[in-house]
This record gives C-alpha cells, structure tokens and sequence, in this order.
C-alpha cells in the first residue's frame, strides 16, 4: 500500500481540518482502488513459455478444448503440457495469485502425473504435491508481497506423456497495474564460437566406412579449405574409383575384410591427409548418420522440388564438406487418403501392389539419381500399420514388395515409424479411417508383439542389393535400444517427438542415460532431429531455443552420439545457424569411431557433466547447465570421468586449447552460462 503523506501544521484552522479530512478519504478511496486490481493470467502473454508438447492455450487446454478437470469446467485459464515453466514480472505489484489446477479430463484414462509449482524470486512458495489424472482441481493461494518475479512451473512426475496441465480461473490481485510483463531469463542475442575454416585444405570424414559386399559403394570425401581442390587415395581396394576432382568414390566390395585407405586433398594453399578404415562386413551406418530430415521444416508441403533444393543447399552452404550427407523425406510422398489436395489424390498402389508417389514427387528414380549426382545420399519413410501418420499408404502387408521398391528407386535410408501398427494390433479393421494416428508411446505391448514389425521389415531390407540404413521410431516403446540390432536397426528412436523449446529438449537430454549401453558402431541411440534454424512443420520461424541452449542441444546430441538429422529449411541458413553446423571438432565427438555414448558421471546442482570415451584415448567432456544462474566452480573431480595424469584441456566450440594440467593437483576453472555448456576435450601428455 502507499503511505499516506500529509502535512499538518499545530495551529490548523477548521478549514485545515476540513482538508486533513478530505486527504484521509482521497487516500482510503486510492488504497481501496489500487488493491482491488484483477489480472487475469490469461491476459498476459504467454507465448514464452517453455513446455515440453504443443503451444501454451488461453482459456482452453493445451489440445484446444474447454478446460475441464475431474467433470469440472472452467471458463478461463492456461493450458499447458508438462516439463512447463512461466515466467512473469510482478516487481512487488501484487498482492496474491489463486488457480484451479490439475490435469486436463481430455486425457482421461491415459497415465499421466505433474506436480504445479510456484516460484517467487527462486524460492517454492506453493506446491500442489504430485497430481494425476481424475484428481479434482486443487487451490493454488499464494501471498506475493513483495515478490519481483514469479515462475509458475509445471513438473512431470514420472507417469506417462500425456500431461495436459491446466491454470485455471488464475489470477493476481494487483496494486495499481492492469497486466504484468512476461519473459524468458536466457540471453536471446547470438553469438558465433566456430572460427572461420582454413583456406588449407582439411578432411573432416570419420575414420571408418562400412559397406556390405556387393552394394554400391558411396563415399565423399568431406574436406573444407579453398577450391579448386583436388583428391588422391592411396590404397583403394579393386573395385572402387575415385574422381579426383570431387572426391567422390564409387563402385563395388564384392569380397568381405577390412581395407587400409590414405585420403588425400590439396589445393593451391596447401595439403591434408587422412586414414580411413573401409570395413565390408556385415554392418553399416559404423558412425551415426548425418543429414537432413524434411518433417521439422516442412511437415505436409514437403515435395520432390523442395527436397532437390535441400539437397542443393547442403552443397552450397559446405555442409557437404562436413560429412552431412543424407537428405530425407518424413511423410507425405504418398497419395493420401483424406487430403483435399488434389496433389496429394490418387491410387494408393497400382494393379500390380506397387506403391504410387503422389504429384509432388513423381518419379523417384529420378530425385534419387538426382541427389547421388551431388554426392549425397538420400531417404524415405514408411509405416508397419496400414497407414502413415499422415494418412499415407504404409507397408502392412506389403513389406517385401516395399523394400523391393525403395532399392529399385534408389534409396539409402528408410526412417520405419510405428503410427497406424496400433490399429493392426488392437483389431480395427483395415478400412477403419480413423486408426491412422494410432501412436501409443509408453508401449503396453508384450515384447514379442513390438518386435514383430521392424524384424519383418528388417529382414526385406537386408535381401535388397543395395545397403539402407533402418531406423526405427517407435518413440522408444518396448526399450528399443536393447533389442533394435537384433531386427537389424541401424538407429531407433528414444523418445517422442521433440519441439523446439527448452523444456522439451531438456526432456529428451535427460533421459538418454537409460538407453547409453546399447549405443555402439552401427547401433545408434536416437534422440530425434535437430531444432536449430528455421523450424516450424510448415508454420516456419525461428527455433525457439536461445542461443545458449542451441549450444547445449548440438554439444549433447554429439556427445550422445545420436544422429545428427538438420530439421530447419536449409534455404534460410544463416550465420548463427551454420556455425553450430560446421564445428568439425564437435562433429567429430559424434563421428568417433570407438561409437561410444557419454553418460552423466557426475551433478553438482543444476550442473551435469558427461564424459565419453574416444578412440584415440582421450575424453570429450560437456558441462552442462541445466539451471537458470551462471555456474562459476573450481572443478576437481577430473578422476571421476576417467581422467589422470598430465592433460591437455581444448575448448572445442573456440577450437583453442586453454591449458596443460595434471589432473589430480590442479583444478580446472569452469564458468557455464545459463541452459549452455562448455564442450572440453582431454588429451593424455606423455
């Protein structure tokens, strides 16, 4: 409340009086005004908020519905999804904040659990205890007296994804204010760590290849550095040609071993060289894949030109220099069975069972010739149920026709995704038009019945005479990553779907620890596409994470080596973008042939630290902090990741060493901005 000033002097007159009287009631009826000020939360703007699925909702639930918790309706509100954070400015103006709260009825019989909590300037004044589905709202009432700034987060307790939370009737009793301000404690100004390439040439490729004996062989050899360039490989098995002038080599293993090549650049300002170990065996994908997938981009209005031009610009832009080679397509190149879009009508196969693309993309022997004539490698997607997850044909039934099909067109890479197999499994007969999102995530099949499908697929794509690499997205049900190699899975999905906000990628980073073991060369944990650039599946802007978090995201997806997908429009790269895309120290965690993952091995706070193993004896670390101040420590566990002995520290996004230590005397000085990290390679002294 505000004082009340006044001045008063000993010998007032009645007409003093009368005025000290009138003061009085002028300030009682201000109090009175000033302290009956509503704000409703859903006045505020809540677009920054980070949750980990879908967009924050005013007055509706976060699927778009009228709020109801346990039968009750509520008229207004905030509809949010769990991990959930909201910032607001309150600056000591209001007195109280009151919601109803609890998990939304459009979930009913789905698990799922949170917890609703409260901040004020970084302490817990509320908590609602863990609340699942079916609970009645419970009151949030909170004093705010002097409070500056307010979190309201939302927490997954554990059980299950569908975590549909809802604020509501939420509201502050205000003190002379009509709304407050909402934001986002992150730095959001970009800043450029990756230096500039060498005018020199150097060869940026894993040191191992794998190719199975008799499928053509493809292999660019990745170099930065001034063109012209030229190429020279010492030690090439029969069988394979290089051009020299690309770097490209191609042709045919048809006897099984390992072979010992020299790769060789040079140009007018200098040369590089390499040793790669191409290994024809019986695995492929030895390092994980790197590439670009269409989904995250493009969504529904992906088409074959759009593809073409993606492919033209990882070429343009020097991605190719940097190993990513292989551009995918993620749904909608069939016909579609609902679509309104005349692109997108027609024969979902032929007389024949052959499956027709739609017009967008026509003939496909020609967008993959296409794209191997850039030195690329190409993909396509399919479902094991009746139908994509876009309403597209899938392979159930047709599976040995399908693989035959992808070969014949040319394809390197078929991402499986679960979708309408639901349907399959629970009995909905094939003609059914609304199985086609039938996506259960949690699992809640019998291991027997998850397998099934992708070892079905599996088998048909191992008969094809050219090497696919099989991912399988199945958003991790059944523990995917302890039984993908056995259906020959090159990669599988650990996770659902990721988004470009904090919350949901904080999530998926998490949570990788549980699947770390199984990780190892040809046998990728995939913790889904990169959201950096221009994202939005079809409504394109900006990712969402700020800087910082971008450089988190890129180092962990390196560390966990996870395939490295690019999800943005590849057209609209700009120069924050490419330098996270272009760091060949940080790719080459991720390319580490010893196809280690990095684990966390130690937290202090909100500060975790992941090591992993590489193949020259050394160890990228990441320190990674996941809260909302600066870490500043004196590390001294060095012995805790496995390090001893004289060491040479390399900060890899600055591409700089920072110091020589031994690392049981001397600790090492780390500062870590808020939501980022610092990348840190440790190199044995002898």
């Amino acid at each position: 409340m505000h004082p009340i000033n006044y001045k008063l002097k000993m010998n007032t007159t009645s007409k003093s009086i009368f005025t000290l009287v009138s003061a009085i009631i002028f300030n009682l009826i201000s109090i009175s005004t000033l302290s009956a000020q509503t704000v409703w939360l859903d006045q505020l703007d809540l677009s920054l908020t980070t949750q980990g699925w879908g967009i924050p909702k005013k007055n509706r639930s976060v699927d778009g519905n009228i709020m109801t918790i346990a039968g009750k309706t509520f008229e207004r509100g905030f509809g949010t999804h769990a991990e959930s954070s909201l910032f607001i400015q309150l600056d000591g103006k209001a007195n109280s904040f009151t919601a109803q709260v609890g998990i939304d009825e459009e979930v009913k019989g789905r698990p799922s659990s949170v917890e609703f909590v409260v901040y004020g300037d970084g302490a817990k004044l509320w908590s609602s205890s863990i609340m699942h589905e079916g609970d009645i709202a419970r009151l949030c009432s909170v004093k705010l007296s002097g409070v500056k700034q307010l979190e309201l987060r939302v927490t997954d307790a554990g059980n299950g994804d569908s975590d549909h939370a809802d604020w509501a009737d939420a509201k502050f009793e205000a003190v002379g204010v009509a709304s407050f301000a909402t934001f986002y404690p992150i730095p959001s100004e970009p800043y450029i760590l990756t230096p500039k390439p060498s005018a020199k040439p150097k060869i940026n490729s894993a040191s191992v290849f794998g190719v199975r004996p008799g499928s053509p062989f493809q292999f660019r050899i990745p170099a930065t550095g001034d063109r012209p360039m030229t190429f020279q490989v010492t030690g090439l098995p029969q069988g394979l040609k290089l051009d020299p002038k690309t770097g490209l080599i191609t042709g045919k293993l048809e006897k099984a071993g390992t072979y010992a090549v020299q790769l060789k650049a040079k140009n007018a300002k200098g040369k590089a060289e390499k040793s790669l170990r191409i290994i024809c065996g019986d695995k492929i994908a030895l390092t994980p894949p790197m590439g670009w997938n269409s989904w995250n981009c493009f969504a529904g209005e992906v088409s074959g030109e759009k593809v073409k031009r993606a492919a033209e610009a990882m070429v343009k832009t020097g991605l190719i220099n940097y190993g990513w080679d292989y551009v995918n397509i993620d749904g909608y190149w069939q016909n579609n069975r609902d679509s309104k879009d005349p692109d997108l009508q027609g024969k979902l196969r032929d007389e024949a069972g052959n499956i027709v693309p739609n017009k967008r993309f026509g003939d496909m022997k020609a967008l993959t010739d296409y794209v191997h004539g850039l030195g690329l490698k190409i993909g396509i997607y399919s479902s094991p149920g009746p139908w994509t997850c876009d309403g597209g044909a899938g392979s159930y039934g047709y599976e040995k026709q399908d693989a035959e099909t992808y070969a014949k067109w040319g394809f390197d890479y078929l991402k499986y995704d679960w979708c309408s197999y639901g349907g399959v499994l629970n009995g909905i007969p094939d003609n059914d038009p609304n199985k086609v999102v039938s996506i259960s995530y949690n699992g809640g099949y019998q291991l027997s019945t998850a397998v099934k499908p992708y070892k079905l697929m599996g088998e048909y794509i191992r008969q094809q005479p050219r090497d696919i690499v099989f991912s399988l997205c199945q958003y991790g049900m059944s523990d995917v990553w302890k039984w993908g190699d056995s259906v020959g899975g090159n990669s599988w999905r650990t996770t659902n779907d990721i988004t470009d906000n904090w919350s949901n990628v904080k999530g998926i980073a998490l949570a990788q620890d549980q699947s770390a073991a199984w990780a190892k060369p040809g046998n990728w944990n995939d913790a889904d596409m990169l959201v950096v650039g221009h994202v939005g599946w079809g409504n394109l802007h900006p990712s969402l994470l700020r800087p910082d978090e971008q450089y988190l995201h890129v180092s962990l997806w390196s560390l966990f080596s996870s395939p490295l997908l690019i999800g943005c429009d590849m057209e609209k790269l700009d120069a924050f973008t490419l330098n996270l895309l272009t760091n060949d120290e940080v790719i080459a965690v991720n390319q580490d042939a010893l196809g280690k993952q990095a684990t966390c091995i130690q937290t202090i706070g909100d500060l975790r630290i992941y090591a992993k193993e590489l193949e020259d004896g050394s160890r990228a670390v990441g320190f990674c902090n996941f809260g909302l101040e600066k870490v500043d420590i004196a590390y001294k566990d060095l012995n805790k990741l496995g390090i001893s002995g004289k060491q040479k520290v390399r900060d890899l996004w600055r591409q700089k060493d920072i110091i020589t230590l031994y690392a049981e005397k001397e600790p090492l000085s780390v500062k870590v901005p808020a939501h980022g990290v610092m990348l840190y390679k440790f190199t044995p002294v002898k």
